[in-house]
């Protein structure tokens, strides 16, 4: 097989239109979260019965677990249209109000990271989500005024990678939470299927299996690998992605038999070189040279989940699976921090 060099590949690397190639148009083609669809599908059908607009809907959870998609297909169900927004994207108040007057009734309104949303704008929503209206404050001083500006009654769908940093006054006008969930492998095998009939690649069920066991739970990364590893079959010349392709393939990218990558590995050989922890993100953070949101985000949620990072209020500490994990030696009892 020629040689062809290729960069580590991230979770935080995306292709937005492959993804959305691949992403399912209703419900019955959804796979996995089987209590939050079925959640949504009854709320949407109570509100058709009493012809009512769609309560606000709050999706949390990791990355590429399917928040997105999961908007457009609410959108899809109740025949609405979607207008999509982002928080980074809302920092004047202006530009919320811009979208909000200009909702239609019963039209769905999708932002996304909804956490990074400005106090000042966020307050904006109160009004807007509870009683459809938008207060708006014209002039300043001793003229200033505050004119009230009826709104169409929609649906505002939001989604965040960060509960924690919603503003309980914000998060309590949801009337819908629901929390995604890691997908077992099973689920992600089914993905993988999927994608591979609309991307028109012969997978190896062996091979699905390979992929859907190195993936983090989390479809997105999922797909990606399999478009990676397709392009490795076809430079092999081999008409089908098989186990020996897909493995072969991942670990080129740098994901091992765990689907630990280049930086969780990082992450836990550098505490392991400071006695094991516990250390604080900080201070790994410089010893790995990425940002401290990214390691909390995207790295240390799967290390905790398969039991190779153990956190406590003192920080984060490598246990016995970890260790092992990436190829060094459990110290023993009494020689460093050692979480079982």
């Amino acid at each position: 097989m020629p040689s062809v060099e290729l960069s580590p590949l991230s979770p935080l690397c995306e292709d937005p239109a492959a993804d959305q190639s691949l992403r399912p148009g209703r419900f019955a083609e959804f796979v996995g979260q089987v209590r939050t669809v079925g959640n949504l599908a009854v709320y949407i059908e109570a509100a058709r019965r009493r012809e009512e607009p769609l309560d606000h809907i709050l999706f949390s959870g990791l990355p590429g677990l399917g928040k997105t998609t999961l908007a457009h297909l609410v959108a899809r169900e109740i025949g609405a249209e979607i207008r999509v927004s982002s928080g980074p994207a809302l920092d004047r108040a202006a530009d919320l109000a811009g979208i909000l007057t200009n909702l239609r009734r019963g039209e769905v309104l999708f932002i996304d990271e909804i956490h990074r949303i400005p106090a000042a704008v966020e307050e904006y929503l109160y009004s807007a989500m509870e009683d459809f209206t938008l207060d708006i404050v014209i002039d300043q001083g001793p003229n200033a005024r505050s004119i009230r500006l009826p709104l169409e009654r929609f649906t505002l769908v939001a989604a965040t990678t960060r509960e924690g940093l919603l503003s309980s006054p914000l998060r309590s006008r949801f009337g819908v939470h629901e929390r995604l969930d890691l997908y077992p492998v099973a689920d992600l095998v089914r993905i993988l299927e999927r994608a591979a009939r609309l991307l028109d690649v012969k997978l190896e069920p062996d091979a699905a299996l390979a992929i859907a066991g190195r993936s983090r739970g989390t479809p997105r990364i999922a797909n990606r690998f399999l478009r990676r590893v397709r392009d490795f079959a076809v430079v092999r010349g081999s008409p089908a992605v098989t186990r020996l392709v897909a493995e072969e393939g991942l670990e080129r990218l740098g994901v091992d038999a765990n689907g630990l990558e280049i930086l969780d590995r990082r992450i836990l050989e550098s505490i392991a070189r400071l006695g094991g922890g516990p250390v604080g993100v900080k201070t790994i953070s410089v010893a790995v040279g990425e940002e401290t949101d990214t390691i909390e985000d995207v790295y240390e949620p799967y290390l905790v989940q398969r039991g190779f990072l153990a956190k406590s209020p003192r920080g984060r500490s490598v246990t016995t699976a970890g260790y092992l994990a990436v190829g060094l030696e459990p110290p023993a009892a009494g020689e460093g921090s050692l979480h079982r």
